[in-house]
């Protein structure tokens, strides 16, 4: 397979993009509706990383135990950010004293309690192995590792191991190569990218990485708790140290200085590679230029649409993600098709696609995915079978259940870091994450509930609530029977107020009086006011008169039926409580006079010249309801 690194960077963030373009034929026809056409490639990873909020997986800190919980066989650490560090007996390693990890465990007899291990005060110094998500702090190990591009050294380790990712050849090989390295006591893990290593590739990778705990040491030694001791590389290093290998094509840069870094990073670990990186001069921005723009966009919406027509629904919760598979348009190919083969092909594309959501926006934790049933044994087997070929590509762990017979799949991905849609988006300030919110109408007989126990307190005969001008309209709408019920039950006349710049769940009663001194002020307008108007659609009940609003306030426009869509001068004609009657100014007066008020819009627009209108007492107006 063939692949690509882009690197881009910008003054507050950096990005990365894994691009890949399978060479299987067979994929082809359906590469072809998700890949960049003028590159071949389509993105596999992204990873993203902004000034101040950086991963924090594996810095190393020397911290101060804060407390020691022996029900949870635990300690918090404190290591000098908002959040303790949370730090399991398991990944406790101390010279010369036998812990759980070397004992294998506490039920082997070899362990002892976390409180005989450490204690409230103490300082240690521990690697963050997955970054504070959500509500959770940092989680922390004493299992200190320090990462090179073809191995990773553990100065407390034990042995030399090799990545299982590799095939059995290529590991015998790799063990054989690294059997005499001097490890100074330690332990070592080659890694994926040593494919190809030879002795001299190691040996001098460890001069590297001995100067790097040189360094920590020194540190360790110098600084107070909590402090950070050790930082991990930044986000394109990290990305090209751990995936960039012979099988990549290039690496394209768009940021000189980024370019500069990783070239004099491969020029001490992999010279070999130095030419595959390249600095990008063109004027169109490297990630729209391949089409990433769209699939970063892409990754905040939950439907994914699948080649053949079916889609997916990705729903995430705390710690759980569902995807939900349906076959949306797709019902087979051909006059001869069947249910099953119809299914059986939205399940099989499915299982390739959601692989691709995983990686793409790194979700992590427990996956649920919800298969369309199929009948036969054979192709619930098929469907597994792709999706398991597919998380050979995925560098994250994972570990998949068989499917059920209701066609559910269950598995888990190692969540270490934040994903694409966490660091992009946040929680929605009205709904808080839920994805709903009340209902107009369920706030507004809210507030009914509310006002008929307040309307208590108040003395005055009237009162003015402010509210938001679509709850308003839940009272005044459909003949304002919410309305004139709660009136009923008050003995109150209700006035309102508000714009549509209020929350929705704002209520608020903000002045009580006589009925005239609260419709005073209540009223927006007043007979013979002239304002301007968008008209918004005609009226439901006169084919010549049209209807505007304002913060919610319905203005039946008479004759203005053929200025719908367009901005008009109109003149206020009447008045109530929750609409108005206006006439066009420079439109030629109505003759005929029709039932029904500013109050009751529905009853009929009120047909009245601009004479009428003025003859009208204020007295007359201000009694409507």
């Amino acid at each position: 397979m063939r692949k690509q690194v882009l690197v881009s960077v910008d003054r507050g963030e950096t990005r990365v993009a894994l691009m890949e373009a399978p060479g299987n034929p067979a994929s082809k026809a359906a590469m072809r509706r998700r890949k960049n056409p003028a590159t071949g490639y389509e993105v596999a990873e992204l990873y993203l990383e902004r000034r101040g909020a950086r991963s924090i997986v594996g810095n190393i800190y020397k911290g101060r135990v804060d407390n020691v919980l022996p029900g949870l066989e635990a300690a918090f650490v404190d290591i000098g950010l908002e959040k303790n560090g949370f730090l399991h007996v398991d990944e406790i390693v101390l010279p010369g004293v036998e812990t759980p990890r070397r004992g294998r465990g506490r039920g082997a007899g070899g362990g002892r309690s976390i409180v005989d291990l450490l204690k409230p005060g103490q300082e240690v110094v521990v690697q963050v192995v997955k970054d504070p998500l959500k509500t959770k702090g940092a989680r922390l190990s004493m299992e200190l590792t320090i990462a090179g591009r073809y191995m990773v050294f553990a100065p407390t380790g034990e042995g030399v191991g090799v990545s299982r990712r590799l095939d059995d050849g290529e590991r015998n090989r790799l063990r054989k190569e690294a059997s005499k390295l001097d490890l100074r006591g330690g332990g070592a893990i080659i890694r994926t990218a040593a494919q190809g290593a030879k002795r001299a590739d190691f040996d001098r990778e460890l001069l590297y990485l001995y100067k790097l705990h040189e360094v920590l040491e020194k540190r360790v030694r110098d600084t107070a708790a909590p402090a950070m001791v050790f930082q991990e590389a930044d986000l394109p290093v990290r990305v090209v140290r751990d995936i960039f290998s012979a099988e990549f094509e290039r690496a394209v840069v768009d940021d000189e200085h980024a370019h500069h870094r990783l070239v004099s990073f491969l020029a001490r670990t992999a010279p070999e590679l130095v030419e595959r990186v390249d600095l990008d001069k063109e004027t169109t921005p490297l990630f729209e230029r391949y089409g990433v723009e769209d699939v970063l966009r892409g990754t905040l919406s939950r439907r994914v649409d699948l080649p053949s027509g079916g889609y997916l629904m990705i729903d995430y919760a705390e710690a759980l993600t569902v995807i939900d598979v349906n076959s949306g348009s797709f019902t087979g190919r051909g006059k001869s098709a069947r249910l099953e083969d119809t299914i059986t092909k939205t399940n099989l594309e499915a299982a390739d696609t959601v692989v691709k959501q995983l990686r793409l926006r790194d979700i992590g934790g427990i996956i649920v995915i919800d298969f369309i049933d199929m009948a036969r044994a054979r192709n619930r087997d098929a469907v597994l079978k792709t999706l398991r070929k597919a998380l050979d590509e995925d560098r994250t762990k994972t570990f998949v259940v068989e499917i059920s017979p209701l066609g559910l799949v269950e598995m888990t991905r190692q969540n270490v870091t934040e994903g694409v849609r966490e660091i992009m988006t946040r929680p929605c300030p009205t709904c808080q994450g839920d994805g709903v919110i009340p209902s107009e109408e369920t706030i507004a007989l809210r507030f009914s509930r509310q006002l008929r126990d307040q309307a208590r307190e108040h003395k005055g005969e009237a009162l003015l609530v402010q509210m938001h001008p679509r709850v308003q309209a839940e009272f005044t709408g459909n003949g304002a029977w919410l309305l004139r019920a709660l009136e009923q039950d008050t003995g109150k006349r209700l006035f309102f107020e508000g714009s549509a710049g209020l929350p929705l769940e704002h209520m608020d009663i903000t002045l009580e009086g006589t009925s005239e001194e609260v419709q005073e002020r209540a009223l927006p307008f007043r007979v013979g006011d002239e304002v301007h108007v968008d008209i918004v659609e005609p009226h439901m009940y006169d084919e010549d008169a049209a209807v505007a609003k304002i913060d919610g306030y319905i203005i039946s426009v008479l004759r203005g039926g053929r200025f719908v869509g367009e901005r008009r001068l109109v003149r206020i004609e009447e008045v109530g409580r929750t609409g108005a009657t206006a006439s066009l100014v420079g439109d030629d007066p109505p003759h005929e006079d029709g039932d029904g008020g500013g109050d009751d819009l529905q009853s009929g627009a009120r047909r009245r010249g601009r004479r009428g209108g003025r003859r009208r007492s204020r007295a007359k107006a201000e009694t409507q309801t």
